[in-house]
């Protein structure tokens, strides 16, 4: 339609110029004193054919950009329930207005909090009602493929090597751009969507705390309670997992194991621990007779050791840990209560993407001078929940998982459950965060590989986040937990 207005301008514009040219050669030879009047009309007709070509033309431009509109504005992408949501809740994406069968690809864009820039894109057909719905269609191609509801968040990749996805501060919404697109790779964009995601649910409160030895943050959830409490431990300061923990109906203080490089640490104290189990007892909100205890990684091997020596902890949850007191001596009322297992970094083995591996740096728990650094948890009272993933490459997580259920049976012990994750590596977070392969290890100070497969391990996040608020639901004796 656009070309026929222009090319009606262009012919209009032309005719009425060859006439009005040939009317006024003829006025010249016939009528001279009809010159001026017939001149006037040619240049009258020659005035309104240009219009009829400008206006062609602009209604070529006009209608050309309506129709893109138009077509773009038939095309719809929604997120449900809401574009609003949770962190670790998932959400429906569905595209409609899409001519039958055509193909399009999606595309997800998102920046962490230091400005590091994750991205994915995946090749989808739409239906014969011009619809895409991604809990059922595969994808075709892209950064993953097949049936993944989610899999535009989880697939997402860094712009800079061995970067992980960064949201530690729970105030602000982490903010997922997606957007649909014509055919496969840079096509013209036919709609999008914000989702935006937030860490702190409606009426948690959040409390910086500074008490005694050990500082970290207090997550309330709204409501009189009580509530059960679980004491959340990680390696360094990360706040996403116990505000989210706190949105499901618990109270949850978090304190990391360093907060300074752990170089120029020479002892850790179990006493400043003991010290936040004590203050998270104490909260007005608390209802359950204990606490529980979440952990991964170097946070874990503490989390066994308060098990083992502190009061008070009913529940303790093991994800990725060592059975042994890992890299600093550990001491309990000016005491040594366990000798360090220490690394060794000539063993870290180098691999051709700059990312090391670290899983054989650490020596054998096993052998007769390493026997003391092991933790002695069948002093425990409370229960234990082992989870390990099977692809660690940070820890050889599986084996000593095995070793801690074997001690707890050589000593008459059946406190405990275990599970373990195929496909999952080290970095086990709450769910639709991007899988993270290789990022900077704050102990050995490089970047290292973690393990696990780009599906399994968001596969295994899923599993493990249910697992974790189940556990401590059934395990924490309070009534209120919801």
């Amino acid at each position: 339609m656009c070309q026929l207005f222009g090319k009606l301008g262009f012919y209009i514009s032309s005719c009425l110029r060859i006439l009005s040219f040939v009317d006024s050669v003829a006025a010249l030879g016939k009528q001279p004193n009809k010159t001026v009047s017939t001149l006037t009309f040619g240049c009258f007709a020659m005035f309104l054919g240009t219009v009829y070509f400008v206006t062609g033309h602009y209604k070529c431009m006009k209608t050309g950009s309506l129709v893109c509109e138009e077509m773009s504005s038939q095309v719809r992408m929604r997120l449900l329930p809401s574009a609003r949501c949770l962190f670790d809740e998932p959400v429906q994406l569905k595209v409609s207005g899409l001519r039958s069968r055509q193909v399009v690809t999606m595309r997800a864009r998102s920046a962490d909090e230091r400005g590091v820039v994750f991205s994915s894109s995946a090749t989808y057909r739409a239906d014969g009602r011009g619809e895409i719905d991604l809990d059922r269609d595969p994808s075709l191609s892209g950064s993953y493929v097949g049936v993944e509801p989610m899999g535009l968040l989880w697939s997402m990749r860094p712009d800079i090597l061995h970067k992980r996805f960064h949201k530690d501060k729970t105030i602000t919404p982490h903010v997922v751009k997606l957007s649909v697109h014509e055919g496969e790779g840079e096509g013209r964009m036919l709609a999008e969507a914000t989702n935006e995601r937030l860490v702190m649910g409606e009426g948690v409160s959040r409390v910086s705390v500074k008490e005694g030895n050990f500082e970290g943050v207090l997550f309330t959830p709204p409501g009189e309670g009580p509530f059960p409490a679980v004491l959340d431990l990680s390696t360094f300061m990360s706040e996403k997992r116990p505000c989210l923990l706190a949105d499901k109906g618990f109270v949850v203080l978090h304190v990391p194991v360093y907060t300074e490089n752990p170089d120029k640490i020479t002892q850790m104290h179990l006493d400043h621990f003991k010290e936040a189990v004590d203050f998270l007892r104490r909260q007005p909100k608390v209802g359950s007779k204990g606490v529980g205890i979440l952990s991964r990684s170097k946070a874990s091997d503490i989390a066994l050791s308060i098990a083992a020596f502190v009061p008070g902890v009913e529940a303790t949850m093991w994800i990725n840990g060592c059975s042994a007191n890992m890299g600093t001596p550990l001491y309990y009322k000016n005491k040594q209560l366990l000798p360090a297992l220490l690394y060794d970094k000539r063993k870290v083995v180098h691999t051709s993407s700059g990312a090391g591996i670290v899983k054989y740096f650490i020596p054998s728990t096993l052998t007769e001078e390493n026997k003391a650094t092991l933790i002695p948890i069948e002093q425990a009272k409370g229960h234990f929940l082992f989870a390990a993933a099977e692809d660690d490459l940070n820890l050889d997580t599986k084996a000593y998982m095995e070793q801690l259920v074997e001690r707890l049976k050589r000593h008459g012990k059946e406190n405990f459950e275990c599970v373990s994750y195929p496909g999952a590596g080290h970095y086990l977070e709450p769910p639709y965060i991007p899988f993270c392969p290789s990022s900077f290890h704050g102990v050995v100070r490089m970047p290292v590989l973690w393990g696990g497969d780009p599906r399994g391990h968001p596969a295994a996040e899923v599993l493990v986040w249910k697992k974790t608020q189940d556990y401590f639901r059934t395990r924490l004796s309070c009534d209120a937990a919801q």
